[in-house]
């Protein structure tokens, strides 16, 4: 067995996933298992799973596997290109391991899943019905921490800088209701600093009284934050070394920048089986909330 997969099985045993994505994270492993064997990928890559997981040879692999090059057994005698549905959650695996390492999202063209409508009222209506649905039974803290971020989303409309900036203090008395600064970019309206405070829904509600404990302990791992959102696994500042080009690793517990939150939200509908409800960006569905349901902001006092 090559090196790189020894410690890509490794990886694959230390990362806390869904039997769902535990089935998914084989089907690629077994497509790179055959992409090294029939040697279709760099060199390096057999030796490393750090190169294994570069653009390098990613780019390779995918080309053959969304041709169906990949594939372990024939259909009707062929090996057929595989689905759009599937590449797009081949890709979303990759960056699961990817993000396991350290390494940033893969931004690569190819054949994504056209972008879907912006969800009308109704859309929106039926995503709630799901969440809820959700929160009645399991959820892994990745399921729950998205379900909050969507309750909240749906309930104040933040973008995604505003969301990853909040913090405890943000939240009445009951989590009753959530206060939002607004931080626009380049012509988005509002004045900097501006905020307001959204009465936050049932749904949102029970789903932050999942999350808050979680996030409770998450945070006492890595010595306390005060922000809502923190991460759930080991990750990475985002910034080289100055010396050997490493990242420096995070523990648990540590703030969730608004690059992983936008991460997670494209991991998490997948994952999650949310992709039929949710549009590919975290920013098409608040647009569809400003659209469709557009949040009241309340007075402080009723706050």
């Amino acid at each position: 067995m090559f090196p790189s997969l020894t410690a890509l099985d490794r990886l694959l045993d230390d990362l806390a996933v869904g039997e769902a994505r535990r089935r998914q994270l084989g089907m690629v492993r077994g497509e790179l298992r055959r992409a090294l064997d029939r040697g279709a990928l760099p060199v390096p890559a057999r030796g490393s799973v750090r190169r294994l997981l570069e653009e390098d040879a990613l780019r390779p692999y995918l080309r053959l596997a969304e041709a169906g090059a990949l594939r372990a057994r024939l259909v009707g005698g062929e090996r057929p290109p595989t689905s759009a549905a599937t590449n797009e959650i081949r890709r979303a695996v990759v960056d699961v391991l990817r993000d396991a390492l350290g390494l940033p999202p893969l931004l690569l063209g190819g054949r994504a899943l056209s972008p879907q409508p912006t969800p009308t009222f109704g859309d929106l209506a039926t995503l709630r019905r799901q969440l809820d649905q959700d929160l009645a039974g399991y959820m892994p803290p990745g399921q729950i921490r998205l379900t909050a971020v969507l309750g909240l989303l749906l309930d104040a409309a933040p973008r995604s800088g505003e969301q990853a900036a909040l913090r405890l203090g943000d939240l009445t008395a009951g989590t009753k209701a959530v206060y939002v600064e607004r931080r626009p970019q380049r012509g988005g309206g509002d004045l900097p600093g501006e905020g307001a405070y959204f009465a936050l829904s049932p749904l949102t509600r029970a789903a932050l009284d999942r999350w808050l404990p979680v996030r409770a302990e998450l945070a006492q791992r890595a010595h306390g934050t005060s922000r809502l959102w923190v991460s759930l696994w080991y990750n990475h500042d985002g910034h080289a070394g100055k010396k050997d080009g490493a990242t420096l690793h995070r523990p648990p517990g540590m703030p969730l920048e608004e690059n992983g939150l936008v991460a997670s939200y494209r991991r998490g509908r997948i994952q999650y089986g949310l992709s039929h409800l949710l549009p590919p960006k975290i920013e098409q569905l608040r647009r569809a909330v400003v659209s469709e349901a557009p949040p009241v902001p309340v007075e402080r006092e009723r706050a």
